[in-house]
């Protein structure tokens, strides 16, 4: 693999936006649209009635990044156990914003299907998907959970003939599975737009598209100044907000970076993930998601990516992927952040690799009926080789406050989250409101 480079800069640092006193102020300001920004302002609107949460997104409309380009997968915790520490954010946040997800699903009638997931081990791997099953039979709740009679985490270790009498079309070759019930599918656009609607019908909750952040300074101790500029307007507001949650996904260390010294700027990195839709031979009976055993020789990809899966939509159609490519940024500066949107025209540059991974479990799936589908982007903050990186929650203070012995109020950033993003997103939302706001702004 050639040199991945990372990119490393910072929102304004230029210098073209002057500094502005706020014309207004808010709350809680929550950069970012996608479902973790979404999710934490409609908790933020519920939890806190008399307070006034603002959201904004650059795009037209929501989750039009990282959260419309994604597997759809509610993980059950399975897959994530075979790379993640038990006790990573990662983990727990994946246990604990399943179950909210499927608690939110029924509640609202979002769409939604739980139809359980194989890992499928070949040979040598046994040993693999064995320890998966004993860290599954050890692991407790996690924070927030009522505690039931019921594992955590359920999951069963079937011979290859077991995995075979569920799914047929599995290869010979497959002699071990570990089968994880509690894995499903989830319509992502209705989670969003029903997070959409509950922060448009709060009390204090307002919405705004189309609208960027392009200068972020910490004011007088006591909150933040906020510059954004909406649509093509050349002349921006300035928005005092007593708290910043920064859920800006891609562009969230570029945000954080502002406020930092140039040796603290966080480090992006940017990896490409194709998907290919698939209607032909070898599928025929499938009816559960089916995911490899991670690559664990020299070609080890388990931190980076959980493999190329089959999973459906909820239409039923089955897609394969994501695949992993590296991208390095052409240049190094602030206008090179959104590079990576001329990566996400979909080709088939990678089918052939695709459907080499994908028969090695289901031998029967023919190259020519695999079609590029869509391309996603996920966010890194360690390259290739890198090893584990947790979600990364940061907390920044805009200063002392006066005679209060304080740091003033915070902007947490959210940064780092990919998969398992979608599924832990309820539970990321729950974690910074109630854990790491909640007691400071009790009325």
């Amino acid at each position: 693999m050639s040199h991945i480079r990372a990119l490393r800069t910072a929102l304004n640092s230029n210098g073209r936006y002057k500094f502005k006193p706020p014309e207004f102020d808010v709350d809680f300001l929550v950069i970012g649209g996608g479902v973790v920004g979404l999710s934490v302002a409609q908790r933020l609107a519920y939890r806190f009635p008399t307070l006034s949460t603002f959201l904004v997104e650059r795009h037209t409309r929501a989750g039009e990044e990282t959260s419309s380009r994604n597997s759809e997968v509610v993980h059950s915790g399975g897959t994530v156990l075979l790379v993640l520490p038990p006790a990573s954010l990662k983990t727990q946040l994946c246990l604990r914003g399943r179950d909210l997800i499927y608690e939110r699903c029924k509640a609202l009638n979002i769409p939604y299907k739980k139809m359980g997931k194989l890992v499928v081990a070949k040979a040598g791997q046994e040993s693999y998907i064995a320890r998966l099953h004993s860290k599954s039979m050890q692991l407790n709740w996690p924070p927030n959970s009522v505690p039931q009679s019921r594992l955590v985490l359920p999951t069963k270790l079937l011979s290859g003939a077991e995995a075979r009498s569920m799914e047929p079309e599995l290869s010979q070759d497959i002699v071990a599975a570990l089968w994880c019930p509690e894995t499903g599918i989830v319509d992502s656009h209705a989670l969003l737009e029903s997070l959409e609607k509950d922060i448009i019908d709060s009390d204090g909750g307002q919405l705004v598209y189309s609208t960027r952040v392009v200068r972020v300074d910490a004011f007088q101790g006591e909150g933040w100044v906020v510059q954004t500029i909406t649509g093509d307007s050349e002349q921006g507001d300035a928005i005092f907000a007593r708290t910043v949650i920064n859920a800006a996904g891609l562009s969230g260390p570029l945000i954080v970076n502002s406020i930092l010294p140039d040796q603290d700027w966080i480090p992006m990195y940017f990896a490409r993930g194709s998907y290919a839709s698939y209607n032909g031979p070898g599928i025929s009976k499938v009816s559960h998601l089916i995911y490899p055993c991670p690559e664990t020789g020299p070609n080890a990809h388990a931190f980076q990516s959980l493999g190329t899966h089959l999973t459906f939509d909820m239409q039923g159609r089955v897609r394969f992927g994501p695949d992993i490519q590296w991208l390095s940024p052409p240049g190094s500066s602030e206008q090179d952040v959104d590079f990576w949107n001329n990566h996400l025209v979909p080709d088939d540059s990678k089918l052939i690799e695709m459907h080499d991974a994908v028969t090695s479990y289901l031998p029967r799936v023919v190259l020519e009926k695999m079609q590029p589908d869509y391309v996603g982007i996920r966010p890194k903050l360690v390259p290739p080789g890198g090893g584990f990186q947790d979600f990364l929650l940061r907390t920044d203070h805009s200063g002392e406050r006066r005679g209060r012995g304080r740091q003033g109020n915070p902007m947490i950033s959210l940064l780092g989250i990919e998969s398992p993003g979608l599924t832990s997103s309820l539970a990321i939302a729950e974690l910074v409101v109630e854990g790491l706001l909640g007691a400071a702004n009790e009325q």
